[in-house]
């Protein structure tokens, strides 16, 4: 385990679980959020992004962190482990919320880009997080299983569905 992807909705522990693991592997961890959001919530040119991908996936030994369609083809066939955090959403709405009123109450800088998440942004705004969540959990969900079901032949993929499996997960590497 090398090249390791880290997916899910979210709020679903995707950061958590790559910190973890890069812990315990020292491998390198890429926020692919870091690489995309530009100040203001504005996303960087498609351009930069690919090749801020590419030049940080370049070496061997990292955790990439996200779900974005713009570099799958730069990231997913380079990795040698997908894992997809597919937790109940319940429990992924329940961690974004905390998550989102702590970084909100804090005013905590995301990723060296002046952003940060607001109360207003999160609870009252059509961009929510919370209500992206809602959106985006059960396509992800069936979108991953047909995709998962195909790769599992050539990559090791991962499908962890509770915090038991990921607390397993964890400790065997």
């Amino acid at each position: 385990m090398r090249r390791v992807v880290v997916m899910g909705t979210t709020g679903s522990g995707k950061s958590r679980l790559a910190e973890r693991l890069a812990a315990q592997t020292g491998l390198r961890v890429i926020e692919l959020d870091a690489l995309f959001w530009g100040r203001d919530w504005r996303p960087v040119p498609l351009e930069l992004f690919r090749h801020r991908v590419e030049r940080e996936t370049r070496d061997d030994g990292w955790i990439v962190v996200g779900n974005y369609n713009q570099v799958r083809d730069l990231v997913w066939p380079n990795a040698d482990t997908l894992v997809w955090l597919d937790l109940p959403l319940s429990l992924v709405m329940w961690r974004l919320v905390r998550r989102t009123v702590q970084r909100a109450a804090t005013k905590e800088e995301l990723w060296g880009t002046g952003n940060r998440e607001s109360f207003r942004n999160a609870f009252l705004s059509r961009q929510s997080i919370l209500l992206w969540a809602l959106k985006t959990h059960r396509r992800n969900r069936e979108r991953y299983t047909v995709e998962f079901g195909s790769l599992a032949k050539e990559k090791r993929v991962v499908r962890l569905q509770n915090k038991r499996q990921v607390e397993r997960f964890v400790t065997m590497h």
